[in-house]
C-alpha cells in the first residue's frame, strides 16, 4: 500500500483485530450539526456535562454515596452518566448509544433462537403478585403505590406474573404453536436498601427478560439449553470473559438456575470454580464445610463475580397458579412448562467498563463503543492548521465510502484546544480509533496518526491507508 509507515505497532492487519464486531445494517441517523447542512458529527454539539475534576467527583460522592468502583467513577468523570437520586442516574448520549447497540446484539441473539419481542407495562396490579404470594415474599424490594381509587400496584422488577396471565388469557392455544419465547427490554425497579456501584446496583435499571412456554419438560429443557447457548454467544461476541455457574432459584422459584458471571474483584457474588473439570457454582449453593468439587472431588478455587445474566427453569410454578394451558396432542388441556431468563442491560455496560478499562480511561467492547472513530484536526493558529481541510475531507470520505461507519465517526472540532488535550480526552472516552492530523499531515502525501485505543498501537497512514484500515471495521 502506498505511503504506509508503521511506528510502535505491528502490521496493519493486526490493527483490525481491536474491533471485534460482526457486520450488519446500520440505519441512517440524525447528525449533531445542522439537520440539512453538513454531514459531520461534531463533538462540540454532543450534550454532556463538562469533564469533572477529581474534587468535583468527590463532592458527588458526598451527595450520592461511596464511589467505590472504577466503572462508577469513570462514567461520572467522562460524563456518561449523571446522578439523579440515590440509585438512579441520567443516561447521557454516549451511554444511550452504547446501550442501543447492546440491545441490537441482544435482539439478534434472542431472535436467532425464535424469540419474539413484546413490551409489558411497568405498572403491575397487586392481585397478580398476591396470587403467587410474592407480594409479601418480595417484601420491601417491591416499589409499591396506590392510584386515586386506592388500587395497589408495584413497579415491576420482573414480569413472571404478568406474562403468565397474558398466556392464560389465550384460551385456544395448541401444542403446535409452542414453544413461545417472548422477551422484552424495559426499565425495571427495585427498592435497593443501599444502592451502590453506579449502574451495577441501582433502583432503576434496564433488563432483558425472556419467558418461555413449552409443551413438555423435555422440550422446556431443550429451550433452556438453547437460551443458555445464546447467552454464551452474546458474551463471546462482546469479548467478555464469563463463567456460567449453578445458582439458587431465590424468590423467582423453579427447580434449576444458572448465573452468568463476569469475574472481577469488586463482584458481590462469591464463586467456586473447579480448575480440573467444568464444575462452577455460586458459593451460596454449596455446603461450605465441604469445599471439594462434587463432580471430581478436586479442590475448588474461589473468586468474585458480577452477575450479568440469570436463567431459571420454572416448570409449572406459575402456569399452575394462572391456569396457563394449551391443548396437547391428545386433545386434552395441559399446563405449559415455563422458563425465565434475564440479562442486566445497564449492568452489562457498567460491568464491561469495570473489567476492560484502565484506572483512568474507559474501554468498551468494540461492538458497543458509542462511536468507532474520533478525528482530531490541528489546533487553530498552529503551523499544522492548513491540514484542517484534509482531515475534514477524510471525515466526509469515511462517511461516504464506508457504509458501516455512517454515523460512527466524530470530528473533535474544539480547535481552540491543543491536539494533546483532545487526544487525552479521546483516550478517556475510549473510541476504538483516534485519527490525528499532526505534523506529518503536511507531508506529500499526507500521513495521519492513527491510534488503536484497545491495544495502544499507533500507526502513521496515508488517506488510502486509513480507508483500508477502517473498511475492515465491523459493526452491528
Amino acid at each position: 500500500m502506498e505511503g504506509l509507515l508503521l511506528t510502535r505497532c505491528r502490521a496493519l492487519p493486526a490493527l483490525a483485530t481491536c474491533s471485534r464486531q460482526l457486520s450488519g445494517y446500520v440505519p441512517r441517523r440524525f447528525h449533531h450539526c445542522a439537520p440539512r447542512g453538513g454531514r459531520r458529527l461534531l463533538l462540540s454539539r454532543v450534550f454532556q456535562p463538562q469533564n469533572l475534576r477529581e474534587d468535583q467527583v468527590l463532592s458527588l460522592q458526598d451527595k450520592f454515596g461511596d464511589l467505590t468502583c472504577k466503572s462508577q467513577r469513570l462514567m461520572l468523570q467522562v460524563g456518561l452518566i449523571y446522578p439523579a437520586s440515590p440509585g438512579c442516574y441520567h443516561l447521557l448520549p454516549y451511554t444511550v448509544r452504547a446501550m442501543e447497540k447492546l440491545v441490537r446484539v441482544i435482539d439478534q441473539e434472542m431472535q436467532a433462537i425464535g424469540g419474539q419481542k413484546v413490551n409489558m407495562p411497568s405498572l403491575s396490579p397487586a392481585e397478580l403478585w398476591q396470587a403467587t404470594d410474592r407480594w409479601d415474599l418480595m417484601g420491601k424490594e417491591l416499589l409499591r403505590l396506590r392510584d386515586r381509587h386506592g388500587k395497589e400496584y408495584c413497579l415491576g422488577p420482573t414480569h413472571e406474573e404478568a406474562i403468565t396471565a397474558l398466556i392464560a388469557a389465550q384460551k385456544k392455544l395448541s401444542y403446535k404453536q409452542l414453544p413461545f419465547l417472548l422477551y422484552q427490554v424495559t426499565r425495571k425497579f427495585r427498592d435497593e436498601p443501599r444502592p451502590r456501584f453506579g449502574l451495577l446496583r441501582g433502583r432503576e435499571f434496564y433488563m432483558k427478560d425472556m419467558y418461555t412456554f413449552d409443551s413438555s419438560p423435555e422440550a422446556a429443557q431443550q429451550t433452556y439449553n438453547l437460551v443458555c447457548d445464546a447467552y454464551c454467544s452474546l458474551f463471546s461476541r462482546l469479548g467478555l470473559r464469563f463463567v456460567k455457574v449453578q445458582a439458587d432459584v431465590g424468590s423467582i422459584g423453579g427447580t434449576m438456575s444458572h448465573e452468568f458471571q463476569l469475574p472481577v474483584d469488586i463482584g458481590e457474588d462469591r464463586l467456586a470454580i473447579c480448575p480440573h473439570c467444568s464444575f462452577s457454582a455460586n458459593m451460596e449453593t454449596l455446603d461450605l464445610s465441604q469445599m471439594n468439587c462434587p463432580a471430581c472431588q478436586g479442590p475448588l478455587t474461589e473468586t468474585k463475580g458480577i452477575e450479568v445474566g440469570h436463567t431459571f427453569y420454572l416448570g409449572t410454578k406459575y402456569s399452575s397458579i394462572f391456569n396457563a394451558q394449551f391443548t396437547n396432542v391428545y386433545g386434552k388441556p395441559s399446563l405449559a412448562e415455563m422458563g425465565c431468563y434475564g440479562l442486566g442491560v445497564t449492568r452489562i455496560l457498567a460491568a464491561a467498563i469495570e473489567v476492560l478499562s484502565t484506572e483512568d480511561c474507559v474501554r468498551w467492547p468494540s461492538l458497543l463503543a458509542p462511536y468507532q472513530a474520533c478525528l482530531i484536526p490541528p489546533k487553530k493558529g498552529s503551523k499544522e492548521e492548513v491540514a484542517s481541510e484534509l482531515i475534514g475531507q477524510l471525515c466526509d470520505h469515511i462517511t461516504e465510502a464506508v457504509p458501516q461507519l455512517h454515523g460512527e465517526v466524530l470530528l473533535d472540532d474544539r480547535t481552540h484546544l491543543t491536539i494533546g488535550n483532545r487526544l487525552k480526552d479521546a483516550n478517556k472516552f475510549g473510541y476504538p480509533f483516534v485519527i490525528i492530523a499532526g505534523k506529518r499531515a503536511l507531508e506529500d502525501p499526507a500521513h495521519f496518526e492513527v491510534w488503536c485505543q484497545n491495544t495502544g498501537e499507533v500507526v502513521f497512514l496515508t488517506k488510502d491507508g486509513v480507508m483500508d484500515l477502517l473498511t475492515q471495521v465491523q459493526t452491528i
